[in-house]
């Protein structure tokens, strides 16, 4: 078991763009004005647990249900190629009712560890070895956890604006990545 550097900072990366939580900063902030308080702890926490045991139990999830890594790839792909729509023209393609508290169901999931965290997730394991992910996924829960328990700041510095301009920049990367996604997986379908 070796940690390489190089592949924590890539998967990092990936899984920073994929799980825009700067991007979501807008969402967030809805949420809090719409319920008083966004539980960041649980979020993170419940966030955190999710990706790691989707990393080793997800394919074993697809199996039982009869689907293979590679459809649930490309269906990954669409998610995040509506995602990164979504973000880079500033429309709303997905509509979820209001809830009643901010934590685990919308913040935890999906917002943080959504079908397009999992299906990235999934995807990387061909890629780079598990323990390098792991560390990725607990280096963004812990910037999810700061951006959680700072949005009232991030809003006051950055405005609308620069929140705006960041969600466009992420959504080019997080298209870029479904476009990947897309193309390495679907071959292996045919």
């Amino acid at each position: 078991m070796e940690f390489n550097l190089k592949e924590i900072f890539t998967a990092g990366m990936i899984l920073f763009a994929v799980i825009d939580i700067v991007g979501s900063v807008p969402i967030i902030v809805d949420l809090r004005k719409k319920v008083g308080h966004v539980q960041s702890e649980k979020a993170t926490l419940v966030a955190c647990i999710l990706m790691i045991a989707f990393l080793f139990i997800g394919e074993s999830i697809l199996e039982l249900i009869g689907i293979d890594v590679n459809s649930f790839a490309v269906a990954g792909a669409f998610i995040l190629f509506f995602l990164a729509i979504e973000m880079i023209l500033g429309i709303q393609l997905y509509k979820d009712d209001a809830p009643e508290t901010a934590a685990i169901v919308p913040i935890a999931f999906p917002l943080i560890a959504g079908a397009g965290t999992m299906t990235t997730l999934l995807s990387m394991k061909s890629e780079f070895e598990t323990q390098n992910i792991i560390v990725a996924v607990i280096i963004n829960c812990i910037i999810v956890y700061a951006v959680l328990k700072s949005t009232k700041l991030i809003e006051r510095v950055l405005g609308n604006q620069g929140i705006a301009v960041i969600r466009k920049i992420f959504g080019v990367i997080l298209l870029a990545i479904a476009v990947k996604l897309f193309t390495a997986n679907i071959q292996n379908l045919f």
